[in-house]
């Protein structure tokens, strides 16, 4: 069972730790707590590396189907090359923000229990690693799954 944090409360709606209806339910704390960033027993890597895939895998659609290239046959190509080139955007940001060496997480009403191994420097600059592979991973097989539509709807499981 995960600890219970005491909520907070002040004058300043702005440094307050509120339990409201929404954020202390079990369900909304239970979600919270195996998002990868709050997983427990994970390296700074490994949240990195999960967390990057998932940005890049859904970051490719908006770039592909909205992209100044989407009615041409590279609509794909240009997708993937933008959402790479985000996420490397992204892990430079990352990068400063390990550089400054960041506060440790607090505890609060949604996450009582805040990763331990991403409360330094160092800590951020494993995640920082593993979000660059994860994203450009992510990108890279979402890319192959939306370029290889006709060969996969070829398959009986994907017919109908």
């Amino acid at each position: 069972m995960a600890t219970r944090v005491q909520a907070v409360s002040s004058p300043n709606p702005e440094v307050s730790n509120l339990a409201t209806p929404v954020n202390a339910t079990g369900i909304v704390q239970a979600f919270i707590s195996n998002l990868p960033i709050y997983r427990a027993n994970l390296s700074p890597q490994r949240r990195g590396l999960e967390v990057g895939m998932a940005h890049g895998y859904f970051l490719l659609g908006p770039f592909t189907l909205l992209g100044p290239l989407r009615h041409t046959d590279q609509a794909y190509l240009s997708g993937l090359l933008a959402t790479v080139g985000l996420i490397v955007i992204l892990t430079v940001c990352l990068s400063i923000y390990a550089s400054v060496s960041p506060a440790a997480p607090l505890p609060s009403v949604a996450a009582p229990i805040p990763p331990s191994n991403i409360k330094d420097g160092k800590g951020w600059s494993e995640f920082t690693s593993g979000f660059l592979i994860g994203g450009a991973g992510g990108a890279a097989f979402a890319y192959l799954l939306v370029s290889n539509v006709p060969v996969l709807s070829s398959f009986s499981i994907l017919s109908n």
